[in-house]
């Protein structure tokens, strides 16, 4: 028996304009965009996708869990744009590194990493 990734679940206070933001961010497609659930995928069969669901409970402590992205090209680039879509900068503590620390709009943590070599 094998397990299949399908997705990895998001809760939001606006599930439908996360969920936007995001497929912009990763140039994903929508697939989902109902008013409670909103789903996004790298392709329409593509696995796996990110669900933004309602939030029914929102919590005010750090994530437990974030996403890490490598750029294929200029980090600082890659950075500035998703400055420019509405991510903010985040400090966690983690001092001088190779990778930045960014939030999204409703501020969940991710890292853009160094282009690999």
């Amino acid at each position: 028996m094998a397990l299949e990734w399908e997705q990895v679940i998001v809760d939001a206070n606006d599930p439908v304009a996360l969920g936007r933001w995001w497929a912009e961010a990763l140039g994903w497609v929508v697939v989902d965009d109902s008013s409670d659930e909103f789903e996004i995928r790298p392709a329409p069969e593509r696995l796996p996708g990110v669900l933004f669901v309602r939030a029914v409970d929102p919590r005010v402590v750090k994530n437990r869990l974030h996403l890490d992205f490598r750029p294929d090209g200029d980090q600082a680039a890659e950075v500035e744009r998703l400055l420019a879509l509405g991510a903010r900068r985040a400090d966690i503590g983690q001092g001088e590194q190779t990778w930045t620390v960014l939030a999204d709009p409703e501020g969940n943590e991710f890292c853009v990493l160094s282009v690999r070599r």
